[in-house]
């Protein structure tokens, strides 16, 4: 195939979720084919895991540029700004929409789980005349009727924004899991478990542990409690044990009325106040060393040392809230250029490495920051960051559209990178959260972008409050609580 002949290929986005949406979006606008491909049954299948959690960032930052004007000539209305959507609210009013526009619906293959990219004809391995080659993406595709066929396709560039959902990092130290981890499957939620809704009878009145710092760990332990309050008197209580590998839970804590995000920040706050009240048992300094489900396999054994000594925590339940990491093997055979401590690109790994950047923001970037010695390679959105968890949906959708331009041939506005991000309004010190003056632009948390405005702040548990929510970015680094 010569140049001109892969020039009249597609690019292939590989994910259907609000960043590969987005992609698509902004190729079109440059007179570029996406082809996307989504290994769910409907885009955005991830955020559809997750439709009963709500978001930190307002509908000001999760909504694409490209997209929005590829929606307005449907009829389509921007929601309201300062709204805080669920994962639910962002599918259907805008995500689902999106892809079922005249333009996306046609290019968009759902069914179609991306199993390898490579170079047609060539592997790693070759370089003479590699960037003149189409990009070959295998796929593992399946029918109406459920029968799954490989299918290979060629493209001109490939943008990877499948995301890190699947990947959940393990509950053993090291990187690794724990002997047992895997017999211990059935005991297991998933990282953000419905728990008011399609997974309640799972907790409603066991025992259950909630392992990680994140917010992600956070929104569960809330609705834990929010789900104890509906105990019956005459019933088991729902116990709620909490552990964490770090010495701290300052970090997770947050800065209340300090952050610039206010449901992010009430979400530590009233976090705080279950833990002081004893309706969540802390436990730090955790390493969980074992899993041992019980001979009937009625519930398991959580060991772990600590500071104390061993413990044994005998659970029902376990909300693994550890944060994800990226699928690399399907990308084994092209030449990529990632950080090896953050499996994110390079030059962008410095930027967001959580060990030390302490604010959720981060300066805007595109192609050139993301380009790695694969010509035409692209990884874009969460799984951008690797194992960073400070992802911010306005950054992948700044990060897709400098990458458009650049295939375009559009050097000059791949290079105008804008980024309106909200204020992190705190920044940590190995000490304390302290508030940080944008004005002085000292500080990593300086930023010129206006601070969005909450809806709702009721109690735990109250209809339409905002203080539930999904992990948007952090506002500290590890080196600034000691933890991790």
């Amino acid at each position: 195939m010569t140049t001109a002949e892969t020039l009249t290929l597609p690019v292939v986005v590989i994910g259907a979720g609000p960043v590969g949406l987005a992609a698509a979006a902004q190729l079109l606008e440059r007179g570029l084919e996406p082809l996307v491909l989504e290994a769910g049954d409907d885009a955005a299948a991830a955020v559809r895991a997750w439709g009963h959690v709500r978001l930190f960032s307002p509908w000001r930052y999760d909504v694409d540029a490209a997209a929005a004007r590829l929606l307005e000539p449907t009829g389509w209305t921007h929601p309201e700004l300062t709204g805080l959507p669920t994962g639910a609210d962002l599918v259907e009013q805008y995500l689902a929409p999106l892809a079922a526009t005249d333009a996306l619906a046609p290019r968009i293959r759902t069914g179609s789980r991306v199993v390898a990219v490579s170079r047609a004809g060539l592997d790693e391995t070759h370089s003479r005349g590699r960037d003149e080659r189409p990009f070959l993406v295998r796929v593992q595709h399946r029918d109406e009727l459920g029968r799954t066929r490989v299918v290979d396709h060629h493209a001109r560039a490939v943008i990877d924004a499948s995301g890190t959902w699947t990947q959940r990092n393990p509950l053993g130290v090291s990187g690794l899991p724990a002997p047992g981890e895997a017999e211990a499957a059935p005991f297991t939620a998933g990282p953000l478990p419905d728990v008011s809704g399609v997974d309640r009878d799972r907790f409603a009145g066991r025992r259950v542990l909630v392992v990680g710092s994140g917010h992600s760990a956070t929104d569960t332990l809330l609705h834990l409690v929010a789900l104890a309050d509906t105990d019956p008197a005459d019933g088991p209580p729902t116990r709620i044990t909490w552990a964490v590998r770090g010495a701290s839970v300052e970090r997770t804590f947050g800065g209340g009325d300090l952050d610039g995000l206010p449901a992010r920040g009430a979400l530590g706050s009233r976090l705080r106040q279950a833990v002081e009240s004893g309706r969540i048992e802390l436990h730090t300094g955790v390493t969980i060393t074992a899993l041992q489900p019980s001979a009937d396999r009625s519930e398991v054994t959580v060991v772990a040392t600590t500071p104390a000594g061993e413990e044994h925590l005998v659970v029902d339940v376990i909300a693994a809230a550890t944060g994800f990491r990226p699928d690399l093997a399907m990308l084994r055979e092209l030449r990529l250029d990632l950080d090896p401590g953050m499996e994110a690109p390079s030059r962008l790994a410095p930027m967001i490495d959580p060990e030390f950047h302490s604010c959720g923001t981060v300066a805007p970037h595109g192609a050139d920051v993301l380009a790695h010695p694969e010509v035409g390679f692209f990884i874009a959105g969460m799984k951008s960051y690797g194992r960073a968890p400070t992802f911010l949906l306005a950054t992948g959708y700044e990060q897709v559209r400098s990458i458009a331009a650049h295939l375009a041939g559009d050097a000059a506005a791949a290079a105008d990178l804008q980024l309106d991000l909200p204020e992190t309004g705190v920044c940590s010190t190995p000490t304390s959260t302290r508030e940080i003056d944008a004005v002085d632009g000292g500080s990593c948390c300086a930023t010129a972008a206006p601070k969005p405005v909450s809806t709702g702040t009721g109690p735990v548990g109250a209809s339409g409050g905002a203080g539930l929510g999904f992990t948007t970015g952090f506002a500290h680094g590890r080196s600034g609580s000691g933890s991790c």
